[in-house]
């Protein structure tokens, strides 16, 4: 007999059993199931609704079912749909029907509501802990290289020379961002519904404020409706995570492009890359190529929640089932890349020497040979155009601006004197530009203390919300 089966004259279709349990996926929610109706079961005791020696006895049973779980020891059934209704079943064969008072002045609407805010809360902590790892890891290689120069590129062409301390700054910047969107969202998470019942509460004189407080949660939804329906924020979970999913993205295809034999700028570590079956010379870089496949699959989870959600009435519908296989496998699929991002940047070797080669090899101090023009007094469309000319003059005779004379030069424009030499050598190049945010070597090294600080900021807030 279903524990909900009074008000059914026969037992559920088999097929009907299979398709709409969700004990296959959910049942990760053991601990945070166990944990929540812990608190609710000290709840009814402090209110009285329970009596000391049964508060014990199931606080005892529900104890001794984490430990066997923990051990291996359990097994799920379908036949009892969902992690909350397999833990109820196994709570009164441990205990006898007093664990059928488990359930007092609760829902399965807000008890699920409640396991994916234990959980989601877990996770973004479990984030932002790997994220500040992918940070210090890409901080590491940008101390290593403040000196490195290689091309800067739009449109993948060779634009502006650039150190690569600070093409890697800017992935810790777009991760600083991800950083924050998770910190500012784990308000929104940690929100209790328990209490809200199936919809309207309950008649039972509980304390909502004081499981919340028990679970660690900041407050409690205002409103018992919304507090069953709302998956406002498993959305902003797997919206930040489509994000971060596309700015590692955007890195390993960049790792992947540096990797190869034609830019040649970095070799990744034997441990995160795979041989070819048929040809004995491949070094491939899977791991980059699986993180940028994976991006799909999140948005796609992302997508689907919505879709999943934009029609529903209040308050709960079987749809929002629907919610926890995409956020378990964006978890699963998030967690890994970020894990394995880390030691993969910490053990990549630069190519300086191929870096700098190219940066001097194309024309990256154009840009700069017309902002010398434009300091002698041309205006810049004028300078842009003579600098044009010039770069065409280069390709046709196969020389790099560096490599003109100053007859040359001149040719091009009067203005030109031999102390533009300097102006366009490298160094002064990326130099030139020691603005805030800027390639200048005292902009980047200002640049990496502002990041360790915000490290620090992340670190204190870890420390805060685990303690």
């Amino acid at each position: 007999m279903k524990l909900w089966g009074g008000r059914f004259t026969k037992p559920t279709n088999q097929l009907v059993e299979e398709y709409t349990a969700s004990i296959g996926f959910d049942q990760r929610l053991a601990e945070e199931d166990i944990r929540g109706s812990m608190a609710h079961v000290r709840m009814l005791g402090a209110c009285g609704i329970l009596t000391e020696e049964e508060t014990k006895t199931i606080l005892s049973g529900l104890e001794t079912i984490r430990e066997r779980i923990h051990r291996g020891e359990v097994s799920f059934s379908v036949e009892n749909e969902d992690i909350h209704m397999n833990i109820e079943k196994l709570l009164i064969e441990e205990i006898g029907p007093v664990g059928g008072k488990l359930h007092t002045g609760r829902s399965r609407n807000d008890q699920v509501a409640l396991d994916m805010h234990l959980y989601v809360r877990h996770q973004t902590v479990e984030l932002v802990r790997l994220l500040v790892g992918v940070q210090e890891a890409l901080i590491a290689q940008a101390e290593a290289h403040v000196d490195t120069i290689l091309p800067g590129y739009t449109h993948l062409q060779r634009a502006q020379p650039v150190r690569l301390a600070h093409h890697l700054l800017a992935y810790v910047s777009m991760f600083q961002r991800d950083i924050e969107r998770l910190i500012d969202s784990y308000k929104r998470v940690n929100i209790s519904p328990l209490g809200a019942g199936a919809i309207a509460g309950t008649t039972f004189p509980i304390d909502r404020h004081m499981v919340a407080e028990e679970l660690g949660f900041d407050e409690i939804y205002d409103n018992s409706m919304d507090a069953v329906s709302d998956r406002d924020f498993l959305v902003e979970f797997l919206s930040i995570a489509s994000l971060i999913m596309v700015h590692l993205s955007r890195l390993s295809e960049e790792l992947i492009l540096w990797s190869s034999e034609e830019f040649g700028y970095i070799e990744l570590d034997d441990a995160f890359c795979t041989g070819s079956s048929m040809m004995p010379q491949k070094k491939n870089p899977d791991v980059p190529e699986l993180i940028r496949g994976k991006t799909g699959r999140v948005i796609g989870h992302l997508v689907a929640l919505l879709t999943a959600l934009k029609a529903l009435p209040l308050t709960y519908n079987k749809d929002m089932q629907e919610d926890k296989e995409g956020v378990f496998d964006t978890v699963d699929t998030l967690t890994g890349a970020l894990a394995l991002t880390a030691p993969m940047l910490s053990s990549m070797k630069v190519n300086v020497e191929k870096m700098r080669e190219n940066a001097q090899s194309g024309f990256a101090n154009a840009t700069d040979l017309a902002d010398y023009l434009v300091k002698k007094g041309l205006p810049f469309r004028e300078a842009h155009e003579v600098v044009g000319r010039l770069v065409l003059h280069c390709l046709e005779q196969g020389k790099t601006l560096t490599d003109c004379e100053l007859a040359e030069f001149k040719a091009a424009s009067p203005l030109i004197e031999a102390d533009v030499y300097e102006a366009i050598q490298l160094e002064r190049v990326v130099d030139a530009r020691n603005i805030s945010g800027g390639t200048g070597r005292q902009a980047i090294l200002a640049a990496i203390e502002d990041k360790k600080s915000k490290i620090d900021e992340t670190h204190t807030w870890l420390d805060h919300v685990i303690s």
